[in-house]
């Protein structure tokens, strides 16, 4: 009983072997919730509810919980507050299924730890958004610390799919230096999009809200840029990837990548034809998560770890063939 109490996580080891299936399902739980904290946050800001909750961490100055007169803002923020809680739940269990892992990932645990302190930040800076009301700046970094969460928690999913081997490359330095800077590019994207959503519109509550100082026709347009760069370095790299026969997951990867950015990029220009529908705001929202998603499997996928332990058969992962040559392109 001392064990339990000094170190549960060891407790609860020395007693629970889970399945690798398992530990695949905890870390994709955490993924799945990471995308949804997105998705009801950005409700949240669509619906005019950011200052549902006035204050915090109470809800208002004499209730820590929402209440009737609060309406439905304050029980949508309210809402969304209580989902960290279920954040929280699901990269506990990933912890836990990670430590409990046998043999023993100490670097799988180590990322889902990395999630858990995400979330706990990333709360504070939420409390802090609506201190400041709703400054668009405090609310731009609490969307990148969410995407920092997703970014954890994707890396996550993927290593317990995989071995603890040294990385071996399956494409060329070449490949390799266009994927990294492919993901450099969609970051930069990701970033500038919430420049575009802190000058338009919607401002997250009724009452005049500070707003970025850009001229939204001049910052939509760089996004859309951007956004025109990465679909056709996508397209550059899958046609590479397809000329040198590189392994089939890679290629997958990276089609992937590009039917995620063709959906996105409809949705995103029906949003700003139609003037920023709150529904479309809110499917191109859960999009630029999706399009972080798909780009990190792809720059995941240039490279092989070997089988996960306890893999059924033994059987090596379908992306495994022999390395590139590091001459090749």
């Amino acid at each position: 009983m001392l064990k339990a109490v000094r170190n549960p996580l060891a407790f609860i080891a020395d007693r629970w072997t889970p399945h690798p299936r398992t530990v695949r399902r905890a870390a994709l739980t955490a993924l799945v919730m990471s995308v949804c904290i997105v998705v009801t946050g950005g409700a949240v800001r669509l619906t005019g509810s950011g200052l549902g909750c006035d204050t915090w961490p109470k809800c208002s100055d004499d209730s820590l919980v929402a209440t009737s007169e609060m309406g439905l803002h304050g029980l949508i923020e309210f809402g969304n507050r209580m989902l960290t809680y279920v954040v929280s739940a699901a990269v506990g269990w990933a912890i836990i299924a990670a430590r409990s892992a046998k043999p023993r990932r100490r670097g799988l645990t180590r990322l889902g730890w990395a999630q858990f302190w995400v979330v706990a930040g990333n709360g504070v800076i939420g409390g802090v958004t609506v201190l400041t009301e709703l400054n668009p700046y405090i609310v731009a970094a609490h969307f990148l610390a969410a995407t920092a969460l997703i970014t954890a928690a994707t890396v996550t999913w993927q290593r317990t799919r995989e071995g603890d081997a040294e990385p071996r490359p399956l494409v060329g330095p070449p490949v390799r230096r266009a994927v990294f800077g492919l993901t450099a590019l969609t970051g930069a994207l990701i970033i500038v999009g919430t420049a575009v959503t802190g000058s338009g519109e919607h401002a997250g509550d009724s009452s005049d809200i500070e707003r970025m100082p850009f001229d939204w026709e001049t910052i939509t347009r760089v996004h859309s840029a951007l956004a025109w760069a990465v679909v056709l370095a996508t397209a550059a790299i899958w046609i590479v990837l397809r000329l040198v026969d590189a392994p089939g997951g890679v290629r997958a990867r990276a089609r992937d990548l590009f039917a995620v950015l063709m959906a996105q990029g409809a949705i995103g220009y029906a949003q700003y034809f139609l003037d920023e529908p709150e529904l479309l705001v809110g499917f191109h929202l859960l999009g630029s998560t999706l399009v972080w998603i798909a780009t990190l499997r792809l720059l995941l996928a240039t490279r092989d770890r070997g089988t996960a332990p306890g893999s059924e058969h033994g059987a090596p992962p379908a992306h495994a063939p022999e390395p590139v040559p590091a001459t090749t392109a």
